[in-house]
């Protein structure tokens, strides 16, 4: 079972790259990240101390769901925290007041949908071959997760409805168990769930993967009174996730990166590695941003979720990150530009 986690920022003592005047005005913050490959910039940042080089010092804490990270938020038990497009802009519209500031995980400012890190799964016995199989089945997903809206989406484009299979509410750490038992005939899940149904699951297949049908991304977000109450400390905070998620995209520090992964979330360092090759860690915000934003909104109205358009300039906020942009061009160097 995923363990909620604290860990210390290292010491700025041990860090000899920390500048004395960084230290000196360094703030306490609580991140909060998922139990997930999709927080790894997070815990690289804390890991290879990019949050103390960069003036903050942090406690990092994990949780399971979308839902826990949003109650936490509210709660004040965290200064910053993650939320997935395809579930947050409901949040939004019943009074969740936060500011988008750095991405977390996502290719949204290349591309509106990116979604290659979901697929679905089924078993051996499932007599499941093409998603049009799946009608009278059951499948395990998390309600209201990007999982499920991507599930959604599979159905609507093989000409099925989410009245065709009878959807089985499970928690991202019981999908693999609840297929491998036989409580569902295949599952609509994300890595590293993907790759752990496949290798547990003797005969287990994908079905299908991505499609470009939604956009699996989440930026970190906070309070407007945390964000801007000190706006030095909220730019310290967005320069070490960008510089954290540069280090995640390269590919010579890919084992390490791995092997730090399983020090924060309960999976095997084969687990992080295969995620590897579909998560995206892009921290820029931009217009595709928003265009993602809006999409995902669309599908909620669609879905009855929500009831009338959300502005993303009322959540989004890129002049932090821009800001790091223009200083640190070196962290971006290697992505690809807005289509």
């Amino acid at each position: 079972m995923l363990k909620s986690l604290k860990y210390l920022a290292i010491a700025a003592a041990a860090l000899p790259f920390v500048a004395t005047a960084n230290t000196a005005s360094a703030q306490d913050l609580v991140v909060a990240a998922a139990g997930n490959p999709g927080g790894l910039a997070v815990f690289v940042a804390q890991e290879k101390g990019f949050f103390a080089k960069n003036g903050v010092d942090v406690k990092v804490e994990i949780r399971n769901t979308g839902k826990e990270l949003s109650t936490g938020l509210r709660a004040g038990d965290f200064d910053f925290a993650p939320a997935a497009f395809t579930n947050l802009p409901a949040a939004l519209e019943r009074g969740l007041n936060v500011r988008g500031i750095v991405g977390y995980v996502g290719a949204a400012f290349e591309k509106s949908s990116s979604d290659a890190v979901v697929a679905l799964v089924a078993s051996s016995a499932s007599g499941i071959n093409s998603v049009k199989d799946l009608k009278g089945k059951k499948v395990g997903v998390t309600f209201g997760s990007t999982g499920d809206v991507w599930l959604r989406q599979v159905l609507k484009e093989a000409g099925l409805s989410i009245n065709d299979i009878e959807r089985v509410n499970t928690r991202p750490p019981g999908l693999v168990s609840v297929l491998d038992t036989g409580g569902v005939d295949a599952i609509s899940a994300w890595e590293p769930f993907v790759y752990r149904a496949t290798k547990k699951i003797a005969g287990a297949k994908i079905v299908k993967r991505g499609g470009d049908l939604v956009c699996f991304c989440a930026y970190l977000h906070g309070n407007p009174d945390r964000v801007y109450k000190d706006e030095a400390a909220t730019q310290k905070f967005v320069d070490a996730m960008a510089e954290a998620a540069a280090y995640v995209r390269n590919p010579a520090n890919k084992q390490e990166v791995a092997e730090i992964g399983t020090r924060f979330v309960n999976m095997t360092k084969e687990e992080v590695l295969a995620g590897l090759d579909f998560w995206v860690y892009d921290p820029r915000i931009g217009a595709n941003t928003s265009k993602a934003f809006s999409k995902a909104v669309d599908l909620l109205i669609e879905q009855k979720k929500m009831k009338k358009p959300f502005d993303p300039a009322d959540y989004l906020d890129s002049k932090f990150i821009e800001s790091t942009m223009k200083r640190h061009p070196e962290w971006f160097a290697d992505l690809g530009c807005a289509s």
